[in-house]
Parts: C-alpha cells; sequence; structure tokens
C-alpha cells in the first residue's frame, strides 16, 4: 500500500512541473509582438541592379521586420508588362522565401527591360520599391514544338475552313506573351466544328520518325499558351498525339495508338495548359474510347501531334490564340 501510494506522489509531482514548465514555453508570437507596432529594421533591398535570366541568375529580395506580417512582392516589367507574385509571412524576407528566377505569375513572359518591385504589408497603407533590369530572360527549358516567331514552319500542315471572317494566321502585336508572335483562330463555319488545323510532324523538326522524347509517361508534360477572346462564343482546343509504335515512320489509326486532351476555352486572356502524357485519353467525337494499339502512353514513340480548333457550328463566331507549344520534364513549365 506504501509502495503504491509512493508511486502516485510521485506521478502528481512530475505531472506538476511538467504543467509548470510548459507553462513557460509559447509557440508563435508574444502578445508584446502582437500588439507592438509595425518597424522595419532593415529595409527592402534587391541584390542585384541587373539580372542574367538566361546564366540562370536569380534576383533575392531583402527586408526584415519587428514583427510576423503578411507582405507580397509584386514584379513588372516595365515594357512587356509581365508581372510576379510572390507571397508569405514572416519577419523576414530573404533568399529562402524571396528568390526571383525570372519566371512569370501573370502573362506575358518577361522580357529584357526594366522592372520594378514593389512590397506591400497587409494592414499597411505605405509600400517600398527597388528597382532591377532584366539584361537576359529566362530560359525555357524543354523540346519546342511551335513559338511561332519564324510562322508556319516547313513541313507543318496547315488548314483553315473557307467560312466567316476566319482568320488562322500567325500574327505579331502587343498581346503575343512570349516573343513577338503567336497564332490567331477564329471563323464562323455553319457546317462544322472544324475551324482550322495544324499538323506537326517529327520529321519537320528532323527527328523523324519520332519526337527525341523520354520512355516514362508520367515524367513528359505537354504545355502551351491559349488565349480565350472576350465576347465570343467557346472554342475547343483539341490536341492530338499519334504512336508510330513499330516506328515505321508512318502512323496506322487501325492498330496504333493515339492520344488525345481537349481543352473548353471558356476564360479570357492567356492561360498555361500543361498536362502530364500518362494522363492523355483517348476520344471518339469527344467522348471517351479505347485506343487502337497497344494502350501504352509511349511518349518516345510520338510521331505526330495535331492541333484542331474547334466550335459548336450553332454558336457562331469563335476565336482564342495559340502560342508556346514546348515539352517539358518532371514538371509543368514554369515560364
Amino acid at each position: 500500500m506504501k509502495k503504491n501510494l509512493s508511486i502516485l506522489l510521485c506521478a502528481i509531482l512530475f505531472f506538476s512541473i511538467s504543467c509548470r514548465k510548459n507553462k513557460t514555453q509559447f509557440d508563435g508570437p508574444s502578445i508584446n509582438e502582437i500588439y507592438s507596432d509595425f518597424k522595419i529594421i532593415d529595409s527592402f533591398k534587391i541584390n542585384k541592379d541587373s539580372v542574367n535570366f538566361t546564366n540562370a541568375e536569380t534576383a533575392v529580395f531583402s527586408a526584415k521586420f519587428n514583427k510576423i506580417v503578411d507582405w507580397t512582392i509584386s514584379i513588372y516589367g516595365a515594357t512587356s508588362k509581365a508581372t510576379k507574385i510572390i507571397s508569405g509571412s514572416s519577419k523576414q524576407i530573404d533568399i529562402s522565401n524571396a528568390t526571383w528566377n525570372g519566371s512569370s505569375t501573370v502573362f506575358p513572359i518577361f522580357n529584357t527591360e526594366n522592372c520594378k518591385a514593389i512590397l506591400r504589408v497587409k494592414d499597411l497603407t505605405d509600400s517600398f520599391m527597388v528597382s532591377t533590369k532584366i539584361v537576359g530572360t529566362k530560359k525555357l527549358d524543354g523540346f519546342m514544338i511551335a513559338d511561332f516567331e519564324t510562322g508556319i514552319k516547313t513541313g507543318w500542315t496547315k488548314f483553315a475552313q473557307t467560312g466567316a471572317n476566319m482568320d488562322f494566321q500567325v500574327k505579331s502585336d502587343s498581346i503575343a506573351p512570349e516573343g513577338k508572335k503567336y497564332l490567331s483562330m477564329a471563323g464562323t463555319v455553319n457546317w462544322d466544328w472544324l475551324i482550322g488545323l495544324i499538323d506537326f510532324p517529327a520529321k519537320a523538326y528532323g527527328t523523324s520518325p519520332v519526337f527525341p522524347l523520354g520512355t516514362n509517361p508520367n515524367s513528359e508534360y505537354f504545355n502551351c499558351l491559349i488565349y480565350g477572346v472576350p465576347s465570343t462564343n467557346p472554342s475547343l482546343v483539341l490536341f492530338q498525339f499519334r504512336e508510330d509504335e513499330n516506328e515505321n515512320g508512318t502512323f496506322d489509326a487501325n492498330t496504333e495508338d493515339e492520344y488525345d486532351y481537349q481543352v473548353t476555352v471558356d476564360w479570357v486572356g492567356w492561360k498555361l495548359i500543361s498536362v502530364k502524357y500518362a494522363d492523355l485519353g483517348y476520344l471518339v467525337n469527344g467522348v471517351p474510347a479505347t485506343p487502337k494499339g497497344n494502350g501504352l502512353r509511349n511518349p518516345n514513340k510520338l510521331t505526330k501531334i495535331s492541333m484542331l480548333h474547334l466550335a459548336n457550328p450553332n454558336d457562331g463566331f469563335a476565336s482564342s490564340k495559340l502560342d508556346l507549344m514546348i515539352f517539358t520534364q518532371n514538371g509543368p513549365l514554369q515560364p
């Protein structure tokens, strides 16, 4: 009985000491910090007056505050009007949470240009600004299918219907999200869903019979930029991926696989579309079906990509734009 009582007293004493110890430990900021006035201890800075993203350089922002705050850095391109947003919640801005590699959050993509970066702190009226200059733009790593900078490439096949208000041309104006050119697609075709298409065969790139992609469909990503035009009927952009399974230089629709990815353009402005090759489906008239080949997604056997601009013939005029078709590895494009 005495032994049990001793054990009980020891347990109570240990619990009491543990509770007193925990009372001195705090998670998160102190009360004094929470209710103190905001102060900047180290001013907002950038580590480079100019940065060459082509050479894999980065720009690092820094600042230090007297307490944890929600902050946002907005970087604006003077000529491109591109925007990059970096945000966080911390007492310090540094290389760990505010490193910029030249990428964009809002299209277009940054050009060689002057940029300003504005730091805004939640609930604070004032903002803080620094400047830098891009002397080399970020490299787009991957296999480029089309950026339209040289127009319609030799070896591509283009077809456009003869409907009303047709536009299936490469254009150059301020809307271009990357470089200076893009593909404009528009028209009214009241007898068919198809407005126009372009075939991109591997042989047009000197890699015949197949594109130089890896074997793992989970590592290969297809990316492109699509622009939704305001006040028009929805466009459908359909991508078809045809595999030459026996690598004889031709695609047999009866015995080899075709995979598809269809996008309903129901937004306004440029949007990045990315899809893993392993996630491609097979469509017949827009309905999922079973591929006619071995049923295995083999990016290393891809022989032709087709892009079709479609619209419901009963809806009338439809329009969208296309740019920067590119394959990337191990993740979506980070423009």
